[in-house]
């Protein structure tokens, strides 16, 4: 795909449905008894996935548009499925799939794609084994194609060395089908949707800290949810307003859940204008956001914000090419096992590009500002994320360049090259 520079972006748009509440609505409601109603789904491959895989285990969905009804029957109303799941290139369907079936008396295999065959599955096979579930696997269950059949569970007590919402809600889903009280600490706060949306669901939960306990036995309750926008799809707006000329751009109804707000913070510290409008939702915050073209400068970004920006840490790479100073990333290891190595691949497109960058064992340096140049052949090795962030550096590069790989930004933003047309014509 041949993407070309713009003199300025303006209008606005709104981001399709958070992925990560979108994984959570279907699955909830699968597990709850009665309909669930969601609105604002997002329908990305991701998320059909998610659908699919409920559908092979016997879940009434119905799709309409970004309007999903799921009927659930609990989690006995799971059936085995008749083949093998398949999560495409979904890591929150593969692990959060496996909590819910480590409880199920029956044998499923998850396989994926050839990226989702290369993200380690131990940090949540382990915890299950621990807790009954049977599992087999490539190496031991290190990676799908993966083998489980569920049991008796017992409650643990998992101290998590990452702070992933994905290991956390895969225990917890597990935890809610076992004995006695299941708690998960994690060294920060990782992201909280599972939280949120099982006491939406009906469940009790008691949450201290970084530490989350839930008690087995109970049930979910149907409930309506209605999905905000995804603050990370909205990250590459965000950093598009800041760094292109003359530019101003409004997103409309975004998730502002604190646990996901990181790349707001990063913005402000480094000087971006940036209006926050927030509105109401029932179980998850949202806001309109406003940014305008900016003068920037470098930061250092590390700890326990990490957890809350890791998805958006590519296209702050961008953001941090048009700072003033030095711009240092430390503490985000859990980038090397996103979709692709997150770093290496991040630093080998921006420096195609022109861009100052280094890789560092946990992170990048990058200095800035400097001049994008374009005029060659940039990937997305695959990786939604780093498609959508070479497609907004597009915006600013002296030169066009040409994106190989661009349908896999369908992952998580089907609408994406639509959204920036409208902004770029406006």
């Amino acid at each position: 795909m041949k993407l070309k520079n713009s003199s300025s972006l303006r209008g606005e748009i709104t981001v399709p449905g958070d992925k990560s509440i979108s994984h959570r609505a279907v699955m909830f409601g699968a597990l709850a008894y009665g309909q669930t109603n969601i609105e604002n789904f997002l329908t990305g491959e991701d998320c059909l996935s998610t659908i699919s895989c409920f559908r092979q285990m016997g879940v009434d969905i119905q799709l309409h548009g970004k309007q999903v009804t799921v009927v659930g029957k609990g989690f006995s109303g799971l059936q085995e499925p008749k083949t093998v799941l398949d999560v495409g290139n979904s890591g929150t369907t593969t692990r959060l799939l496996l909590g819910i079936l480590a409880g199920s008396p029956f044998h499923a295999c998850i396989i994926g794609d050839e990226s989702i065959a290369k993200r380690p599955m131990d940090r949540v096979t382990i915890p299950l084994r621990k807790m009954g579930a049977q599992i087999d696997g490539r190496e031991h269950g290190t990676y799908t194609p993966i083998s489980i059949r569920g049991g008796n569970l017992n409650a643990i007590h998992h101290q998590s060395k990452v702070a992933s919402a994905q290991v956390k809600s895969a225990i917890l889903l597990a935890g809610l089908q076992g004995n006695g009280i299941t708690t998960v600490e994690e060294p920060y706060k990782s992201r909280d949707h599972t939280e949120r949306m099982l006491k939406a669901f009906g469940i009790h939960i008691e949450e201290t800290g970084c530490s989350v306990s839930i008690k087995g036995g109970q049930s979910l309750t149907a409930t309506n949810i209605y999905v905000p926008g995804d603050i990370s799809s909205a990250a590459f707006f965000l950093v598009a307003g800041a760094i292109v000329p003359n530019s101003q751009i409004t997103l409309r109804n975004v998730g502002i859940n604190p646990t996901r707000t990181g790349i707001i913070e990063v913005l402000k510290e480094m000087g971006a204008s940036l209006t926050i409008e927030e509105k109401g939702n029932a179980f998850e915050p949202m806001a309109d956001l406003t940014i305008e073209t900016s003068s920037l400068v470098g930061t250092e970004i590390s700890g326990e914000i990490i957890p809350r920006l890791i998805d958006e840490i590519p296209i702050i790479a961008l953001l941090a090419t048009q700072a003033e100073g030095t711009t240092v990333i430390k503490d985000a290891a859990e980038l090397k096992v996103k979709e692709t190595n997150r770093i290496d691949t991040v630093v080998q497109e921006l420096k195609k590009l022109g861009a100052n960058i280094e890789a560092t064992d946990d992170g990048m340096i990058i200095k800035g500002k400097t001049p994008l140049k374009g005029g060659t052949t940039v990937s997305s090795h695959g990786d939604h994320r780093i498609g959508m962030m070479l497609a907004i550096a597009s915006f600013i590069c002296h030169e066009s360049i040409f994106l190989e790989n661009a349908k896999a930004i369908n992952v998580s933003y089907p609408s994406f090259f639509e959204h920036l047309h409208l902004l770029a014509t406006t």
